[in-house]
């Protein structure tokens, strides 16, 4: 059998294409913010992590131009050796204590942040419980250490419990949980996370790529959206989102921070986060916690959008993040409404499986805290006329 005999086996991917269904990788011609240009034409940008539009804040933008000049264009090594930079140690003081934890570490991407963070604290004989809507960063990271990994039913604390009971006593365990699950919306149950931790003497991480510059006090994530921030023993995050740069993190005890440094290969084995990139995360946190009402500007937008499509008859998984998903159920429709929507004007992101449950497909619609409810009224407008237009209907006896 040819090794490349799967490449040339017919595809989901190939079968939209010849539909012109394709809705990946359309290239943008400006810079990442409410309006863009994309493929020659204006889109309102309703399909970024840019939570807090501070990717074109001149400050943050300044950081980057000036680190770029001083330090140059890259580091050309790992943290471990000769790509320290004092401006990461800067970084990484900063944000544990924005975050109120210890100490923090930096990677250089949020999907290298959990590969090299559960690959080491898991090892052989232990056990990770992983929530089953987990990103997929976290599902390779399991596959990454020698744990043995079993799934629980989305937010489901009894199935969770069920397999407490099994294995906390065969060896250590870690849960691990989206703290905002991205095509959703929805915020984990931290609260009964963390107690039946307790209960059962296992440990808790928190992947909360969605929920830094979005939930909490002053945008301090969904740990301390519930008041639990010394209760959870890993905080991970990315600078790619809310702090409009390129990166990722661990938050946790300094002991357990120091032992991940000496022992992720994913950390060691891997060039340091830029000059630049390091600047810019590091300008965003910095203006964040100068302007703790981003936050809630955020979440006052992400409402109007909600209101403003379920007035227009478009349903909607309701939650209390900037993550806004529209129910379009099977593929071809979702394809469908999301070029149709692309072409007058509105750039979202199409949710197929395994993304999502069959027939369960959705248009991923997110907020910026730089949106104007001007722009998000127009947005609707053009989603609820093709929704309505394609008549999209939640499917009978499926």
């Amino acid at each position: 059998m040819d090794l490349f005999e799967k490449c040339y086996a017919p595809s989901l991917a190939s079968e939209i294409k010849e539909k012109g269904l394709y809705p990946y990788f359309h290239a943008l011609e400006s810079r990442q913010d409410v309006e863009v240009i994309m493929e020659g034409k204006r889109r309102i940008m309703l399909g970024s992590n840019n939570y807090l539009g501070l990717t074109t804040c001149p400050e943050v933008i300044e950081a980057g131009v000036k680190a770029l000049e001083k330090l140059g264009s890259g580091c050309s090594g790992s943290r471990f050796l000769n790509g320290t930079l004092s401006m990461h140690l800067e970084l990484e003081s900063e944000l544990a204590d924005f975050l109120e934890k210890e100490a923090v570490m930096t990677f250089s991407t949020g999907f290298q942040s959990n590969l090299g963070i559960i690959s080491s604290i898991a090892r052989l004989g232990d056990y990770i419980l992983c929530d089953k809507e987990n990103h997929a960063s976290i599902y390779d990271a399991c596959r990454l250490s020698f744990a043995r990994t079993y799934t629980f039913k989305h937010n489901d604390m009894e199935d969770l419990e069920r397999l407490l009971q099994i294995y906390s006593q065969k060896g250590g365990v870690l849960i691990v949980t989206d703290g905002v699950f991205s095509m959703s919306g929805d915020i984990a149950n931290l609260p009964e996370i963390v107690r039946l931790a307790k209960k059962y003497g296992a440990r808790t991480m928190v992947d909360d790529a969605h929920g830094l510059g979005v939930l909490g006090e002053g945008g301090r994530g969904t740990a301390h959206h519930f008041g639990l921030e010394k209760e959870v023993d890993i905080f991970m995050g990315t600078f790619s989102k809310s702090l409009a740069s390129l990166g990722g993190y661990m938050a946790a005890d300094k002991v357990v921070v120091d032992y991940v440094r000496h022992s992720s290969r994913p950390f060691i084995f891997s060039a340091s986060i830029t000059p630049a990139s390091c600047a810019c995360a590091l300008a965003a946190l910095r203006h964040l916690r100068a302007h703790p009402e981003l936050p809630k500007r955020l979440m006052s937008l992400s409402n109007h959008l909600r209101t403003a499509l379920t007035d227009r008859g478009v349903k909607i998984i309701s939650s209390d993040t900037p993550v806004v998903p529209i129910y379009t159920y099977e593929v071809l429709d979702t394809l469908q409404a999301a070029r149709d929507i692309y072409e007058n004007g509105v750039y979202l992101n199409p949710a197929l499986p395994p993304a999502t449950p069959e027939h369960e497909c959705l248009l991923r619609t997110s907020c910026m805290a730089t949106h104007t409810e001007a722009l998000l009224d127009e947005a609707a407008d053009i989603i609820a006329s093709v929704i309505t237009k394609n008549n999209i209907k939640e499917p009978q006896n499926v």
